[in-house]
């Protein structure tokens, strides 16, 4: 069998902020698979901050987006026709060749789907995202029952798991920041954050020195710039930074400068580190098992912000840097 697969293409890299100039839609053939390939229709797709820095033309952790190829990202499917012995029609599969309708994939995780949880979730709370909130945490951060945690970007896909985690782990206090009022109230009244603010409400350092005022211990960064100075102002001795992602400076024709404090880190005897998730997939079993428990009892609560269509897909990621989602922001094909 073949069918015809719609895909969304890099038309030109952005300068800033990407705009609908930089995506083309296209129509492709594809054939039925051959011995070790699957055809799979796409059911959902992810969109995430690491997208953006593929379509950037320079070297990093993962090669860029090609221009004139179909963009590539997570995405769980159904399996149309199979070419791999015990797989068959009809089973569910999560693979790496999302922004696109239908896809021939060789490389891929065959998915058991879970009683009342929607497939959605191996794209977030069962996925790349709760894996980058849980090594983060744990293993980057040296995260320890009783420690006081300072969660940026906290009601997007890995920092509202991020928290979460931190409380169900025994955390002293959860802090998070967001960039609405309404962002805040769903942080402290349904994710169990001890305490929020709004990060255009005034300055950062001092919000957070009001959140928390016996400082902090451990920082979840995902946004860099401002809130990476406040953390350093906040951390306590011997405090640690699993250092994320900073969105705020991903669309930004000229970095912004660093932060101005960085002195404190000989005195305060801080630790910073960066990570890439790609490293850390040996932590994966660890985090499905107890992450699942916690989804199945009703202890973690996974929020999903969707987007329907392949064709509302830019939209949506626009729409995930500029914070518009709560939870994991979901592409529904």
């Amino acid at each position: 069998m073949s069918v015809t697969a719609r895909e969304i293409r890099l038309a030109s890299r952005p300068s800033g902020w990407p705009t609908d100039e930089n995506f083309a839609f296209a129509d492709v053939e594809l054939p039925s698979p051959g011995a070790g390939e699957l055809l799979v229709r796409n059911t959902f797709m992810s969109v995430d901050p690491y997208m953006r820095g593929r379509m950037n033309d320079v070297k990093s952790y993962t090669p860029p987006y090609e221009l004139g190829k179909a963009l590539e990202g997570g995405a769980v499917g159904e399996v149309v026709e199979s070419g791999v012995d015990g797989v068959a029609p009809g089973d569910l599969v999560l693979h790496g060749l999302g922004w696109r309708s239908h896809a021939l994939v060789s490389e891929y995780t065959a998915l058991t789907p879970i009683a009342g949880v929607s497939p959605s979730h191996f794209l977030g709370a069962l996925g790349m995202p709760a894996l980058t909130a849980y090594v983060g945490l744990l293993d980057i951060a040296e995260f320890k029952q009783g420690d006081t945690v300072f969660v940026s970007g906290a009601a997007g896909a890995v920092g509202s798991l991020a928290g979460q985690f931190a409380r169900l782990k025994g955390a002293g206090r959860v802090i998070g920041s967001a960039g609405s009022a309404d962002k805040v109230a769903h942080l402290t009244n349904k994710l169990g954050f001890d305490a929020a603010f709004n990060y255009r409400d005034g300055d950062v350092r001092e919000l957070l020195a009001d959140a928390a005022p016996d400082g902090i211990e451990v920082y979840f960064d995902n946004v860099g710039g401002d809130h990476l100075e406040a953390a350093i102002a906040a951390l306590n001795t011997n405090g640690r930074v699993a250092v994320c992602g900073s969105i705020s400076m991903y669309n930004e024709k000229e970095p912004p400068p660093g932060p101005h404090n960085m002195h404190l880190l000989v005195g305060k005897r801080l630790k910073l580190q960066g990570f890439i998730i790609l490293d850390h997939y040996d932590r994966f079993r660890a985090m499905a098992e107890e992450v699942g428990q916690w989804l199945a009892t009703g202890k973690l609560v996974a929020e999903e912000t969707f987007a329907d269509g392949l064709d509302n897909a830019p939209a949506a990621f626009l729409g995930m840097l500029r914070g518009e989602n709560t939870g994991k922001m979901v592409v529904r094909l």
